[in-house]
């Protein structure tokens, strides 16, 4: 890790959607792009640009779950862009028509032109609802020459999370809330994140995954928890006194490297 190198290219799209562009390979993670999702989730925040999910080398799938693995946003991007997904999501895949899959374990990885993508562990239930399959739930190092990624997908926190610190990362993708009032297992809320910041060091923190989703009818009259989670996110790493630079980005937008 360079203090001084310059960082990847990013744009946070929403939810744990984010473009990562680095050594000319542009790197998509649980693309959410369309206003629904899984029919009873709609998107609160602005439409995105089609040109912001154009012309995508990779994706990364966290785990299964609608809101991260979704068919109709896979299907606009085509069905025969590289899909970078858990071991034991797969099939599910290719059954749903899509052609280019990988799937991973924690450690195993796959190079994308200069690129590498790393699996690493995720603290989180991969089951897909209502019938299945089940799946592991991961992470991912998005690695070149320049640049050091990880992005966290859901999790809690593990134990792994003091190796990567150690790798020296440039950008932790940190998820901070959800899309709904309360958070269930398998999840970091903002103190929760900022702990995870402390065991992974990285130079900058972009929390993801808030502000973008909301179940239908409550989202006007419970709007905190859309913008709240990544300033107490801020303030809780403040408080633990890191030195990490907190990148609040809003959905949509490019990460600008302040």
């Amino acid at each position: 890790m360079n203090s001084d190198a310059p960082l990847p290219t990013m744009h946070f799209l929403g939810h744990s959607t984010v473009l990562v562009e680095t050594e000319g390979v542009r790197v998509l993670t649980d693309p959410v792009l369309l206003p629904r999702v899984a029919s009873v989730l709609r998107r609160v925040a602005a439409p995105l640009d089609p040109a912001l999910h154009a012309d995508v080398d990779a994706v990364c799938i966290s785990h299964l779950h609608a809101d991260h693995l979704d068919l109709a946003s896979l299907r606009r991007l085509g069905t025969d862009t590289l899909l970078v997904v858990p071991e034991g999501a797969g099939e599910l895949l290719y059954r749903k028509g899509f052609r280019e899959i990988v799937e991973l374990s924690p450690g195993k990885f796959h190079d994308v032109g200069r690129v590498r993508i790393t699996a690493t562990p995720a603290v989180h239930d991969g089951f897909r609802t209502p019938f299945g399959p089940r799946a592991l739930a991961l992470g991912y190092l998005i690695e070149s020459a320049s640049t050091r990624v990880y992005f966290a997908g859901d999790t809690d926190q593990f134990d792994e999370m003091d190796d990567l610190g150690a790798l020296g990362l440039d950008v932790a993708l940190i998820p901070v809330w959800g899309w709904g009032p309360n958070l269930g297992p398998g999840h970091l809320d903002p103190r929760g994140a900022a702990e995870a910041t402390r065991r992974l060091r990285p130079r900058v923190a972009v929390p993801i995954h808030w502000g973008t989703l909301h179940p239908f009818g409550i989202g006007r009259w419970m709007r905190a928890h859309l913008i709240d989670p990544p300033r107490r996110y801020a303030q809780a790493v403040a408080e633990l006194g890191l030195p990490t630079r907190i990148l609040h980005t809003e959905p949509g937008c490019r990460v600008e490297p302040r």
